[in-house]
């Protein structure tokens, strides 16, 4: 008698128990919350808005962005422009000016140095806005590919990169650009070359983690090819690693673009990137042109620390550990 009515209680429970969850006040209850946790970009969208340092930098490297687009518009001479009045008298009268329009003042061939400025930010934001997420999507495919087959595959590309990080890089973009020239185009594609194993380990040991999971192999009972279970169903679980990593790539591969235009071998004149301007200014500091060194050294302080605090708000907002 005490157990049937015991299981009775029971019963009564688990039924007002579906009834409440079926019920409408339920639904409008619990409404935000499953609206506010609809999908896992969503969450990491309101949790990256939540991070002030990443938000006030994606302002400050949009704002950088469009200096290097719309910058020109306010220059009064053009980057290779030279101003004759002021060769000979660069330290006495070559420092920013509001009366002959260098804003930024002039360089130490009398060119004015706001139009370079301008156009070096454009050359090094491009070269590291393709080159690096070029290069990491490269890496992540041969990653995922390797990761997934593994096997004889697996050890090609695991031997390939470790002799690869063995190769110094300054070497080969030496020799890379005494055969094919010194452009932003060449440029472009040595950096790409140079950093195709970015990210392919770490999204290796991410599909190597995912491969045998369940919706994996529901997908191989269904008949799905190999392409189409990793770009299908293995890409959209990794590309969160992707993102993070390509706000890494991005301030590395500028910061590799200004180190080879620094040492000379970067950018062919007249063109020029933020690293053979700071180049340029280092080489001019020691006659009292600070203004050379100080303006295109400001430029790259803002792009690196704006990228990094961009790519660390993206890895809290979308590292699931963190969730």
């Amino acid at each position: 008698m005490d157990r049937s009515q015991g299981t009775g209680g029971s019963g009564m429970i688990l039924s007002a128990a579906r009834r409440r969850l079926q019920s409408r006040a339920f639904a409008e209850e619990r409404a935000p919350e499953m609206i506010a946790s609809r999908s896992f970009w969503a969450d990491a969208g309101r949790r990256f808005l939540n991070n002030r340092m990443a938000v006030f930098s994606v302002g400050m490297l949009s704002l950088l962005i469009l200096f290097s687009i719309f910058g020109n518009l306010f220059a009064r001479w053009s980057y290779e422009e030279i101003d004759w009045n002021m060769l000979g008298r660069i330290k006495e009268d070559g420092g920013p000016s509001l009366e002959n329009g260098h804003w930024f003042g002039v360089d130490e061939l009398g060119r004015d140095l706001y139009a370079r400025v301008v156009q070096g930010t454009r050359t090094s934001l491009l070269v590291g806005f393709i080159a690096g997420p070029v290069s990491v999507l490269l890496g992540a495919t041969l990653g995922a590919l390797a990761g997934y087959y593994g096997g004889r595959l697996d050890r090609t590309v695991l031997a390939a990169y470790t002799i690869w990080l063995a190769i110094p890089y300054i070497i080969f973009f030496v020799v890379w650009q005494a055969f094919f020239g010194r452009s932003m185009s060449q440029m472009i594609l040595v950096i790409i070359l140079v950093n195709w194993t970015a990210g392919l380990l770490i999204v290796r040991g991410q599909v190597m983690m995912l491969k045998n999971r369940e919706f994996v192999d529901a997908a191989r009972m269904l008949g799905m090819s190999d392409f189409k279970i990793i770009f299908r169903h293995l890409a959209p679980n990794v590309l969160w690693v992707v993102v993070i990593y390509t706000s890494i790539v991005i301030p590395e591969v500028i910061m590799m673009e200004s180190l080879v235009s620094f040492l000379g071998v970067g950018i062919q004149e007249p063109n020029t990137s933020i690293g053979a301007l700071l180049s340029q200014g280092a080489s001019t500091m020691t006659f009292g042109t600070l203004w050379q060194l100080g303006f295109p050294a400001a430029i790259f302080v803002i792009a690196q620390v704006s990228l990094f605090y961009i790519g660390d708000g993206l890895r809290d907002a979308l590292d699931p550990k963190d969730r």
